[in-house]
């Protein structure tokens, strides 16, 4: 049975795509998992070595994300921002012969190398925007399984303008979590593509 570690995942979501296509699919993150499942709860670089034939990872954004450029300097300085640097490039070097990375736009296009794909939630079934940066190693590309309209969007009284969806969640006070979160359409195609 094909084994599958699915990097920095609280969610399921990618694991259970992946389970339900026959892999042995298991996920890791700090917090824990809210579909319960196969999930190691603590630190993934103890477990990156365990023999995986397929990782798929969702390194943390919040240093290396375009996003919050306005704190780059800062980052820098203090170090945070080379820390998820080399957080990132650990899954690039994970001996693991296929490997996606996940990661919004952002430094690693310039500090690494450009992804080899940018997708978007509408072009797997869902009306929402969400720039989305794929580094593949011995992956083929995902390919858009249903493309919709790309959504609403918002626009704050600062100006800024996010999708309804994202919009939505800073009512909750959840946005960073719930931005994380891969949206099921993703999921399933990269669990058919992959698979």
């Amino acid at each position: 049975m094909r084994r599958v570690l699915v990097a920095c995942e609280f969610s399921g979501v990618v694991r259970e795509a992946f389970r339900k296509r026959g892999w042995d699919a298991w996920s890791c993150d700090l917090l824990p998992t809210e579909i319960p499942g196969q999930h190691i709860q603590g630190d993934v670089l103890k477990v990156l070595r365990r023999g995986w034939d397929l990782l798929i990872a969702f390194p943390p954004c919040t240093h290396l994300a375009v996003s919050g450029a306005r704190h780059f300097a800062a980052k820098r300085a203090d170090g945070r921002q080379q820390e998820g640097i080399d957080f990132f490039m650990e899954f690039v070097n994970a001996p693991v012969e296929h490997i996606c990375i996940e990661n919004p736009v952002g430094i690693m296009s310039t500090v690494f190398q450009k992804p080899s794909q940018i997708i978007q939630p509408w072009m797997f079934g869902h009306e929402a925007q969400k720039t989305t940066c794929l580094w593949l190693k011995n992956l083929p590309l995902l390919v858009p399984t249903k493309i919709v309209g790309h959504g609403e969007f918002v626009t704050f009284k600062s100006g800024k303008r996010h999708p309804k969806w994202y919009a939505e969640a800073f009512k909750t006070g959840q946005h960073g979590h719930l931005r994380s979160k891969t949206f099921q359409g993703v999921a399933n195609a990269m669990a058919k593509r992959w698979s």
